[in-house]
């Protein structure tokens, strides 16, 4: 089940408002003891985070959980740039689960939001001594507080429930509503720029989103990036090379792109959106290997 971007937080005593984590979504199937984790386009990822795998394991039950997995700095802030390096420092790494479907063979998607809650925290209050899993907690009714002190601890934004909902596999839904604190956007890397002064490996990532059939151009990215991802970067996307553009028209600075295949999903934040349809100061934030390219859009607010 997917969220509708809105323009603004909201009161509602309809509603429940949790916190958006800023890591990778994750569906996990426990069936006889065994554990699949599922990313966001249908990839099975137990090998990337055998510890989370481990924990879920020691659940004893058979189920299906709907999550977020997420890296915290020292603050308790999930920070996505903190993912890759998060099994290194386990403490910091959480497997954040927001509702559950299935339990011991019962369908409980047609149930309420807030009853498929109250079981699922009684599945994970049998594991309370496992670091690794938490359940993700939620507020009724006063979501505009709630964005306020989401604002000022740094956190992504805030997902708004319908309190009564039952859970749409697959669905974007406006049942579920999702409000930012900054704006954020995927884009897919369609090219690079030659390096300037003393920066290696390249100037900056020029960025597309689908639009119908074909790309179209968002702008580039040029800050946000460390040496180390800088490098990592180049190297992924050296073997993507081709020669031609996959934009109809002209953008900046073509002389000096090297075009490559568009298969690389950035998470980029930025101020706001230009008459042209650019990103304005946008700064790179990661790679996501849980979206396709071709589903890429842009992601417009909408007005509750």
């Amino acid at each position: 089940m997917l969220a509708t971007l809105i323009d603004k937080p909201f009161d509602d005593p309809d509603w429940v408002f949790e916190t958006k984590w800023d890591g990778f979504r994750m569906v996990t199937s426990i069936e006889c003891g065994k554990v699949t984790l599922y990313s966001r386009n249908g990839l099975i990822v137990n090998d990337r985070y055998p510890p989370v795998v481990a924990a879920l394991e020691r659940l004893k039950c058979d189920a299906v959980l709907d999550g977020e997995l997420a890296a915290f700095d020292p603050h308790g802030v999930s920070r996505f740039q903190l993912l890759q390096n998060a099994l290194r420092n386990e403490a910091r790494l959480r497997y954040c689960v927001f509702d559950l479907m299935f339990l011991d063979g019962e369908d409980l998607r047609p149930a309420p939001l807030i009853e498929r809650k109250e079981r699922l925290k009684r599945v994970l209050a049998n594991r309370p001594d496992d670091p690794l899993l938490a359940y993700s907690e939620h507020r009724p009714k006063h979501g505009i507080a709630y964005f306020g002190e989401a604002e000022r601890k740094g956190l992504e934004g805030l997902i708004a429930k319908r309190a009564g909902s039952p859970y749409r596999s697959g669905e974007r839904s406006a049942d579920w509503l999702k409000i930012k604190t900054a704006r954020r956007q995927e884009a897919v890397i369609v090219g690079f720029t030659a390096p300037r002064r003393s920066r290696p490996y390249f100037g900056a990532l020029v960025l597309a989103v689908r639009a119908g059939k074909s790309w179209r151009y968002v702008g580039h990215v040029g800050t946000g990036f460390s040496h180390a991802v800088l490098k990592e970067l180049y190297d992924k996307l050296l073997p993507l090379r081709v020669d031609a553009s996959p934009f109809n028209e002209r953008v900046k600075n073509e002389a000096a792109t090297t075009w490559v295949e568009p298969r690389l999903v950035a998470e980029v934040k930025f101020t706001e959106w230009t008459e042209a349809g650019e990103m304005r100061h946008p700064a790179y934030v990661g790679l996501r290997d849980d979206k396709r390219a071709e589903d890429v859009i842009e992601e417009k607010e909408r007005r509750r």
